[in-house]
C-alpha cells in the first residue's frame, strides 16, 4: 500500500508549503478541491495551484457539484489525474471521456453511504476508485471504519481499478486500511497535522510496508 499526502487548504501560501514539503518524500500528492456547495468548505483554486511549480504527480480530488467546469483549468495547472464524485450533478458516463480527452487519468470517488454497486459499471473506464472514509469537506473529520468493510469486497478482484481511501487515515487505523486491500492511502492531517511531515510519512510508510 502506498501512502499519498492529501493537501486540503484555502490558503495559497499553505498550498505551496505543503507541496514543497511533499517533494522531500514522495512523487504523488492529492489536492482536495471544494466549492462550498457540494461540501460546506471552500479551498484553493486552479489558479492558485498553477502558481506552484512542482515535479510531483498531481491528483485532483474534486468535491464539487459541477466537476466538468474544473477539468480544463486544472489540466492547465498541471493535473495528471482527476477524481470526481459519483454524487455530483454530472453523469460519469459523460465526464470520464472529457477527462480522457484532456490527457488525464480519471477516477470516481464515493461518499461513505454510496454502495459500490452504483459505480461498478464504470470500472473498465476509470483508473482509480476513491472511498471516502469520512463525511467529506473538513480536515480532521471522524474516520468511519465500516467503509473498510465496503472496500474489502473488491480485494483481489480481477478487472478492478486502483482502490484508494481518503479521510481520517492515521497511524491508529492504517493497518486496518491495508488489511481491507487498499492500494493508495490518502493521508492529510496524519502527515501535515502535528510534528514533521517527512517523519510522519516515513512512519506510516514503514508501518504498511
Amino acid at each position: 500500500m502506498r501512502i499519498v499526502p492529501a493537501v486540503l487548504t484555502d490558503k495559497p501560501d499553505e498550498l505551496k508549503r505543503m507541496i514543497v514539503q511533499s517533494e522531500g518524500f514522495c512523487d504523488l500528492v492529492q489536492i482536495d478541491i471544494m466549492d462550498g456547495i457540494f461540501v460546506p468548505s471552500k479551498s484553493i483554486s486552479a489558479e492558485d495551484l498553477s502558481k506552484v511549480k512542482t515535479g510531483l504527480k498531481l491528483e485532483i480530488h474534486l468535491m464539487v457539484e459541477e466537476p466538468g467546469k474544473y477539468l480544463e483549468p486544472f489540466k492547465r495547472a498541471g493535473a495528471k489525474r482527476i477524481v470526481f464524485h459519483y454524487e455530483s450533478k454530472e453523469d460519469p458516463a459523460g465526464l470520464i471521456p472529457k477527462i480522457r480527452a484532456l490527457g488525464m487519468e480519471a477516477g470516481i470517488a464515493i461518499n461513505p453511504e454510496t454502495p459500490v454497486a452504483k459505480v461498478e459499471r464504470f470500472f473498465k473506464d476509470i483508473d482509480v476508485l476513491l472511498f471516502l472514509s469520512v463525511n467529506p469537506g473538513f480536515y480532521g473529520s471522524k474516520f468511519i471504519p465500516e467503509v473498510c468493510d465496503k472496500a474489502s469486497v473488491l480485494k483481489g478482484r480481477n478487472g478492478r481499478p486502483i482502490i484508494a481511501m481518503d479521510g481520517g487515515l492515521k497511524m491508529e487505523n492504517i493497518l486496518m486500511i491495508k488489511e481491507a486491500g487498499i492500494d493508495l492511502a490518502c493521508v492529510g492531517s496524519g502527515i501535515f497535522g502535528k510534528g514533521d511531515p517527512k517523519e510522519n510519512y516515513k512512519n506510516l510508510a514503514e508501518t504498511v510496508r
